[in-house]
């Protein structure tokens, strides 16, 4: 168990960062719908990365309630990278290291032996998550690249922003 002080109290908040499973899939998706700023896809594909991914993904849980949740997984063609896909952190437990804390358990595991840099693609208005990815490379002492990725008119939906692509390391 971890233990992340609140800003609003000395209250703390005990929680467990784990793999997930399938079961999980469907509150995946529900913390995710909660959100309301992340991309949510079908309940479907949280459903295969908890069964085909669990090696390269973080289930955060208090009191059997998940509170946050790490996609990655490793691209065929670069095998010494991780690419994370979505970072959720439910609101009441942002701004206290969850999501940080959810990428470096990440970056222990036997999924991510060899792996030495990070990539995930970031909208330009996301702060949070550019802050996140920035004190991670800074916790990480190395590099953090931004690169142009994926372009507005890619999107078939109007109004989706173009995507940077955040790269990490080396580590």
């Amino acid at each position: 168990m971890n233990a992340v002080k609140t800003g609003e109290s000395d209250k703390l908040i005990s929680h467990r960062i784990r793999k997930p499973t399938k079961t999980d899939g469907a509150n995946i998706w529900k913390l995710i719908k909660s959100i309301r700023t992340l991309d949510l896809n079908s309940t479907y594909s949280y459903l295969m990365l908890c069964e085909f991914y669990p090696e390269t993904c973080a289930v955060a849980e208090e009191d059997q309630q998940i509170i946050g949740f790490v996609s990655a997984f490793r691209p065929p063609s670069s095998r010494d990278t991780i690419f994370v896909w979505q970072v959720a952190v439910h609101e009441s437990y942002r701004g206290k290291g969850l999501g940080r804390k959810l990428l470096q358990e990440l970056l222990k595991r036997k999924g991510c032996e060899n792996i030495h840099n990070l990539e995930a693609t970031i909208s330009p208005s996301n702060l949070p998550s550019q802050s996140l990815f920035k004190g991670l490379a800074k916790h990480l002492n190395c590099s953090c690249n931004i690169t142009e990725c994926f372009s507005e008119d890619l999107f078939p939906e109007p109004g989706h922003e173009a995507e940077q692509m955040y790269r990490i390391g080396p580590f």
